[in-house]
């Protein structure tokens, strides 16, 4: 597989690596739960092609990331409806095809949760 332009993961997965870090609080991390919109311009495979290498020979290193993708939503002010944004996307109204939108969804970039190893050896979430 092919990872180009990962210059923006990358540097996202620096500062989730900060982030768990201080949460983890020197415990393992085994897993990282993530809320990443599409609006956010994040590809899913450079992002866990970057946290390979974030993460690798540290105290993060065989963490995984989940991702959980947020769909882009903006809501009508002329007609008050919802909008699934799909493909490219274009901030009209699907119903009456009105500029005057504000995004619902799609914009979230959140550390939803991390799976911490315990001293007993079990898994614990934070």
């Amino acid at each position: 597989m092919c990872h180009t332009g990962g210059v923006h993961e990358l540097a996202l997965c620096r500062s989730i690596s900060g982030i768990v870090t201080r949460a983890a609080k020197g415990a393992p991390v085994a897993r990282i739960a993530l809320d990443v919109g599409e609006l956010r311009q994040v590809v899913p495979a450079t992002l866990e092609y970057s946290w390979d290498i974030v993460s690798a020979g540290g105290p993060l290193a065989g963490s995984k990331l989940e991702i959980n993708h947020i769909p882009g939503v903006i809501n009508c002010a002329v007609c008050g409806q919802d909008t699934r944004l799909r493909g490219a996307p274009i901030l009209r109204c699907a119903s009456c095809g009105s500029a005057d939108v504000t995004v619902r969804s799609g914009e979230e970039f959140l550390v939803r949760s991390i799976d911490v190893e315990v001293s007993n050896g079990s898994v614990s979430q934070a």
